[in-house]
């Protein structure tokens, strides 16, 4: 019997419908990614041989430079948008709308209530060095950082299981600054605070 031919079939595969995929999935990554903002502060945090990583969501951030400045940060911008609000109706501050989608979108808050409004009317490079960015009041007569660690933990009421605060203090930080830091979770009824620190080798370890 004469044997059968075997139609050969060609191997090439026509990449242009995944090449197309591929630019799509690029062009959404590319428009749909948002950087994180550049901190207000450089702080050169103190070392320690815990291995905990800062968690990317669920946090509650409050960190000192070396001058004592305090400086507020929260994830979310539903969150956050709930927590300018809130401020907003409860202060009178009078913010407006682009003023309050600066906060949601922007990075940490390093002032005085009164002048939240100017404050956040600036760009990230305008507020460095500026007269207004004196950081949040820690005084016992003034300790609005009571105030947004309320608010805020008012604005995480969802997620309060996972909230996690941190304190994230400069190396060189006064110490009487940190301790009013503390106190001040101390006498919100905060006991489980988290220390941002560098990681260095375990001196145990060997």
């Amino acid at each position: 019997m004469p044997r059968s031919k075997v139609t050969r079939k060609s191997t090439l595969v026509d990449m242009t419908a995944m090449t197309d995929m591929v630019f799509l999935l690029l062009t959404f990554f590319m428009l749909a990614t948002r950087f994180k903002p550049a901190e207000p502060v450089a702080v050169v945090t103190p070392s320690s041989i815990n291995t905990q990583l800062l968690p990317d969501s669920d946090v509650i951030l409050f960190t000192m430079d070396k001058k004592g400045r305090v400086f507020f940060d929260m994830d979310g911008q539903p969150k956050r948008q709930q927590l300018i609000d809130a401020l907003d109706k409860q202060f009178k501050l009078g913010l407006t709308a682009g003023e309050k989608y600066n906060f949601v979108i922007g990075t940490s808050i390093g002032t005085e209530l009164k002048h939240l409004k100017n404050y956040l009317a600036m760009s990230a490079g305008q507020r460095k060095g500026h007269a207004i960015e004196t950081g949040i009041p820690t005084d016992s007569t003034a300790n609005e950082v009571a105030v947004w660690l309320e608010y805020a933990t008012s604005a995480q009421h969802e997620q309060l299981r996972s909230l996690k605060y941190c304190v994230k203090a400069d190396n060189e930080a006064p110490y009487q600054h940190v301790k009013k830091l503390l106190a001040t979770f101390r006498d919100q009824h905060i006991q489980h605070v988290n220390l941002v620190t560098n990681l260095k080798a375990n001196p145990m370890a060997d």
